[in-house]
């Protein structure tokens, strides 16, 4: 139906990509103009264009012109000339869209062309990749393109110091990835001064391998820890008593919501071996989490696939890319309960610090834009999501791959054996072979296969990942065979060796579906590059997770009817159909769960921007004793709304005095508040005599200090209050969010309770941060220390002209003794004066 309408009606991509044509047409009308140039002359168009925006033109008025320049520069420093589709993409990213680009078409080489043309304002460009390596080889080989045109360049890599950090987010442009990114983001709001803050606005970001980015890892916040009370040797003793336990008797798994709970049978033996009276009295609510997460540990995450064992560490691997995780932890336990079931060294649980979605970080960006081979089976995601758009760009050359329909066996391991076979027969014609596989333990048992029958061959998976680059650009070769995990290349491409193009290209063979289709496509756009011939095939079994939880019974019923033996596999469309079914399910399924993600962060997102914002007017200081001198007018406003409410004014006897007196006399240490409540004869006298005192008396403060000493001990109290205060708020809302879900059962929405309960904690915590934060800038003194009182000596001029020297004590008001005699003038000691 949806191929009908689109032949009716045309194809709406194809109808937006032909109305960017003309575009194409401007920038290639410069190029007589252009390739003339001296290199000088090219590079002087910077500051040409630079000239043209400060005059009043727009990006987009430079666009045609701009895109030739870089056109012809990447031409003189890499010797590689942008194609009219990688126009097309560079046109699409500088509109703040996702460009999809199939493998080998060039999106590193688009992405100079948006950078560049965005960069002249400088207000910085960050290009966003999916690892280290990445970053610094696109860093090395486009910033070529940028430095002959006279821009900077730089790169934010995992180890690099804070100095190097600063001078690389200073440049023009910037590589990095999404997690440095997001890490410094959150390190800067956690900073104590200004100078430790790297980061820029956030301005505009160009996203490789979106997909991966924005979908793929947005189930994953990014969070800063502390550590907490150490637990270890509790959860070895849990661990030891949850692999006592059996599974249906004491507990069930539900493997598609990835959750295990505990039985009545379960509890019994749990509170017995523990020997507690109840697991869930309030006091053992942390003993029962910790039994659930080791269940989990020992059910639900399987080493070699969810994780490795690396040095005597259990480090995540990304299900998505293969990758080691390197530095992230499970959270809320579950990565200590894995560490007590391998029976590993236990690190201490942490407690969050900052915490950030990736959704929530690349939305605060003025213009975002990305680049995948894979994003229109995402498209709704992306527009609902992001509010960005998806085009599809075509290919410069056509795509002459064959993709073979699936084959499925009853058995994994009779599937493995045609895996086999077919490798073995292609590698012994000079066929080379890229084996995609979903998991670690996969592709070593294919490996153990592979080297039986006698077929030499490359591993690439998370525990080989340094070699990746080097194996990669073997692949392509006459009679390679690479096993590999989802990473599979991703971000570089497979080059084809001497005559094998003449064989049918590189031969891409799926072990099995993965639960997105994207993955798949992606494995599949290893072969068949820039017009390259190549072919891929899948191969399924009943047994492969996703078609045992999604996608099975039926076709196991027709191949149980049809008396099929183990090793005769079914090539129908009702198995494409079925798999696809179960992709489009999984997919749905993680969506939604995005999306709920998403609508609780977006709650927290809120209080994350009006507390940073707080933080940064802090750290920044400029206008901060104004501020504070809001802060304590608001004070009082609240306290006198509170006690005097407007229609008791008139009354004075119904004032509530006491309380407003014993709340004034909690932050402000004013001696005379009693009288002052009393001799007022309306709430608006009162107020205004309230903040008068506290304003006189604050002045009063400052005086002694220094101004200068004061802001910077307003800024030490202020923020130190308010990372405490954030910190234990993130507990509070993360301890919310847990139990928020029960509300269900009463029939209320728990993102609406999560909503009314967070935004009521938020004020609480910001309204304690302001009256703690006054209260103490009120009650701290200068440093008590007796010292004696230096002479200095100047010279004083007469209009004699005669010179003598005139000796004038100095006060150090930061070193006053308690009874010394108040600088001040009162007359009084300092302890009792300003020193009260």
């Amino acid at each position: 139906m949806l191929k009908f309408i689109a032949k009716l009606f045309g194809d709406a991509n194809q109808k937006k990509i032909a109305a960017l044509q003309p575009l194409v047409d401007k920038i290639n009308l410069f190029e007589p103009e252009i390739v003339p140039l001296s290199d000088e002359e090219l590079r002087n168009k910077t500051s040409y264009f630079k000239q043209l925006l400060a005059n009043g033109k727009t990006i987009d008025d430079l666009l045609p012109e701009a895109f030739a320049v870089v056109r012809e520069a990447a031409k003189r420093s890499i010797g590689m000339r942008h194609f009219d589709v990688q126009l097309l993409g560079g046109i699409v990213l500088h509109q703040g869209k996702i460009t999809e680009m199939k493998t080998g078409e060039g999106k590193t080489l688009v992405a100079t062309l948006p950078a560049y043309l965005n960069a002249l304002t400088g207000e910085g460009v960050y290009v966003v990749t999916v690892n280290d390596y990445l970053a610094k080889r696109d860093r090395e080989w486009m910033g070529k393109v940028y430095e002959f045109l006279g821009l900077s360049v730089g790169v934010i890599q995992s180890q690099m110091s804070h100095v190097e950090r600063k001078i690389s987010y200073n440049a023009d442009i910037t590589y990095g990835t999404n997690n440095e990114f997001g890490f410094d983001y959150l390190r800067d709001n956690m900073a104590t001064s200004i100078e430790e803050c790297v980061q820029r606005n956030l301005n505009f970001a160009i996203v490789d391998e979106v997909d991966s980015i924005l979908i793929d890892e947005a189930r994953t916040p990014l969070i800063i820890s502390g550590m907490v009370e150490d637990s270890t040797a509790k959860y070895k003793k849990i661990a030891r008593i949850a692999k006592m336990l059996t599974i249906n008797e004491d507990y069930t798994v539900d493997e598609k919501q990835k959750n295990v709970i505990l039985t009545e049978n379960g509890m019994e033996r749990a509170e017995k071996e523990l020997n507690i009276e109840s697991l869930y009295d309030v006091a053992n609510m942390d003993t029962a989490h910790m039994i659930v997460q080791c269940l989990k540990a020992i059910k639900l995450f399987k080493r070699d696939v969810d994780y490795v064992i690396n040095e005597g560490e259990v480090v995540i691997v990304d299900e998505f890319t293969g990758r080691l995780m390197i530095g992230r932890r499970y959270s809320d336990g579950l990565h200590q309960a894995i560490e007590a079931v391998e029976n590993v060294n236990i690190r201490a649980e942490s407690q969050t610090l900052a915490s950030i979605t990736f959704q929530n970080y690349f939305r605060m960006f003025k213009k975002l834009a990305g680049m995948t081979g894979t994003a229109m089976t995402e498209e709704a995601e992306f527009g609902k999501i992001y509010g960005l758009e998806v085009l599809d760009i075509p290919t410069n050359r056509d795509m002459v791959r064959e993709d073979a329909p699936d084959v499925i066996y009853k058995s994994r391991n009779e599937k493995y054996k045609a895996i086999i076979n077919e490798v073995a027969t292609a590698h012994k014609e000079g066929i080379p072979v890229l084996v995609g596989t979903i998991a670690i333990e996969t592709s070593e048992h294919l490996s153990e296969l592979l080297q039986r029958k006698g077929v030499p061959h490359h591993v690439l998976n998370a525990k080989y990942h340094e070699k990746e680059a080097e194996i990669i650009s073997q692949a392509g070769k006459k009679g390679a065979v690479t096993i590999a995990t989802n990473m599979a290349g991703r971000g570089t491409d497979i080059v084809l060796g001497e005559g094998v193009s003449g064989i049918g290209g590189l031969h891409v063979i799926g072990t099995e579906r993965h639960e997105s289709r994207r993955i798949d496509n992606q494995l599949r756009g290893r072969s068949g590059r820039q017009g390259d011939p190549g072919f891929s095939k899948f191969y399924v079994s009943l047994e492969d997770e996703l078609m045992r939880l999604f996608g099975s019974d039926r076709i196991a019923k027709i191949m149980g009817t049809l008396g099929l033996p183990d090793d005769t596999p079914i090539e129908h469309s009702l198995v494409s159909r079925a798999i696809e079914k179960a992709q489009k399910k999984v997919e749905m399924h993680n969506f939604e769960i995005r999306k709920q993600i998403l609508k609780f962060d977006d709650v927290m997102n809120k209080q994350r921007d009006s507390f940073y914002k707080l933080r940064r007017t802090i750290l920044e200081g400029a206008t901060l004793k104004e501020k504070v001198r809001e802060i304590i007018n608001n004070i009082i406003v609240d306290f006198v709304n509170l006690h005097v409410p407007e229609k008791v004014d008139i009354n004075k006897t119904q004032w509530d005095k006491e309380l407003l007196v014993e709340s004034l006399q909690n932050i402000f240490p004013i001696e005379n508040i009693s009288a002052i409540v009393e001799n007022s004869n309306s709430r608006e006298d009162l107020t205004q005599d309230l903040m008068s005192v506290a304003s006189e008396l604050y002045e009063h403060k400052e005086r002694i200090i220094g101004e200068e000493n004061h802001r910077e001990l307003e800024k030490i109290v202020m923020l130190r209050i308010a990372d405490t205060k954030w910190i234990d708020h993130l507990h509070n809302m993360d301890v919310l969010r847990d139990g928020i879900g029960l509300r269900a059962y009463g029939q209320r929405d728990p993102l609406v309770e999560y909503k009314i309960e967070g935004y009521t904690m938020f004020r609480e915590m910001m309204t304690m941060i302001e009256e703690e934060s006054v209260s103490m800038l009120y009650r701290m003194q200068p440093v008590v220390q007796e010292v004696e009182v230096a002479p200095i000596v100047r010279n004083v001029s007469y209009s004699g002209g005669q010179t003598e020297e005139a000796l004038q004590p100095v006060h150090n008001l930061g070193k006053v003794g308690r009874n010394d005699v108040c600088s001040c003038g009162s007359g009084k000691k300092y302890k009792k004066c300003c020193g009260n």
